[in-house]
């Protein structure tokens, strides 16, 4: 079995995915970092800022702070973190892990 750095179950729409043997699916290295970003993003509820405000100004700050906040990870490449708004409450993040190379994650916020 191959050894692995990060493992961790996989989780979408707030619940554990499960296998065909209702087991937990795991999921492994980049994809775990991904899903922590993602998370983080969820519990800090600074992303509902850039649904609810209109100014300019504001949604900049928010998004600086978001940035701030999945920068604090230390398995990322300081400076490599990207966030881009698609639409109001949707977020692609992108960003450079030291041992894995990039990865990509998207937020949706309802």
């Amino acid at each position: 079995m191959k050894d692995y750095v990060y493992q961790d179950v996989l989780i979408e729409n707030g619940d554990v995915v499960l296998d065909a043997g209702r087991n937990p699916v795991l999921i492994q290295d980049r994809a775990v970092i991904a899903q922590d970003i993602k998370h983080a993003i969820i519990e800090s509820n600074v992303a509902i800022h850039l649904i609810a405000e209109r100014s300019p100004a504001k949604k900049a700050d928010a998004r600086t702070q978001l940035e701030l906040l999945v920068e604090e990870d230390v398995r990322l490449v300081p400076g490599t973190v990207r966030i881009e708004e698609v639409s109001d409450g949707q977020l692609y993040i992108f960003a450079e892990t030291m041992q894995f190379g990039s990865v990509r994650t998207e937020v949706q916020i309802d």
